[in-house]
C-alpha cells in the first residue's frame, strides 16, 4: 500500500485527515511548526493518522499539499528529485478577500506547482470542496459526492482515482491539465457546481 502524506493542517488539510480516519487509510500529516504542534489535533485519530516532521512527510509515495498556493514552494524545499512519485495540488491560486482567481502570467497554477516538484506526477485534485463538506460522509441522500480530478499522466490519475474512491467520493478524471485544471480552479464551473450542491 502506498505511504500518504497531507502536508498542511488548515481546513483543507484537516478536513482531508477526517475523511482518511473515517475510511480507515493510514496517512501522517505535517505542516511548517512540526510534529509537536499537532498532537492534540491526531489524538482523535488514534494511530490511523499521525502527525510527523515536514521532511518525513515528503518522503511519502503520494503527498497531498494542503496549503496556501504561496506556502507551496517553502513547503516543497529540500526536495530535489521527486522519482515518479505522485504530488496531490489541493491548493486554488486565488486573491483574498474576494476570491477572484491569482494572475499567472497565463499559467495554471497547477503548472506553477508542477515546476516546483520536479520529477514528480502531479495531478490536481481536492481543491473543489469547502473543507467543511470535505469534511463531512460524502454519502449523502442523492449519492456520494463528487471531487474531480486532472493531471498529465494517466496511471497516477488512476491512483487518486481509486484514492478518492477509497475515500467514499465519486471520482471524475477531467483528463490533462490544460483541460481539467481551469474547470477545477475555485471559481471554476466545476468547483461551483459543488459549492451550489451542497
Amino acid at each position: 500500500m502506498s505511504s500518504i502524506a497531507i502536508i498542511g493542517s488548515g481546513k483543507i488539510g484537516s478536513a482531508l485527515a477526517v475523511r482518511f480516519h473515517a475510511a480507515g487509510i493510514p496517512a501522517v500529516i505535517a505542516n511548517s511548526r512540526g510534529a509537536a504542534s499537532l498532537v492534540e489535533f491526531t489524538a482523535r485519530f488514534e494511530k490511523g493518522i499521525k502527525a510527523v516532521e515536514a521532511q518525513d512527510a515528503l518522503n511519502a509515495d503520494i503527498v497531498i499539499l494542503a496549503v496556501h498556493f504561496d506556502s507551496v514552494p517553502a513547503a516543497v524545499a529540500g526536495v530535489g528529485d521527486w522519482a515518479g512519485r505522485i504530488v496531490v495540488d489541493a491548493t486554488n491560486a486565488i486573491n483574498f478577500p474576494d476570491f477572484t482567481p491569482r494572475d499567472l502570467d497565463g499559467k495554471l497554477s497547477t503548472e506553477v506547482v508542477s515546476e516546483l516538484v520536479p520529477g514528480a506526477r502531479v495531478v490536481k485534485a481536492f481543491n473543489t470542496l469547502q473543507a467543511p463538506v470535505l469534511a463531512a460522509d460524502p454519502s449523502t441522500s442523492a449519492g456520494r459526492r463528487v471531487l474531480f480530478l486532472c493531471g498529465n499522466e494517466k496511471n497516477a490519475n488512476r491512483t487518486i482515482s481509486d484514492l478518492i474512491n477509497d475515500l467514499g467520493f465519486f471520482p471524475i478524471d477531467l483528463g490533462w491539465l490544460s483541460a481539467g485544471a481551469p474547470m477545477q480552479q475555485f471559481n471554476g464551473p466545476l468547483a461551483k457546481m459543488n459549492l451550489l450542491k451542497d
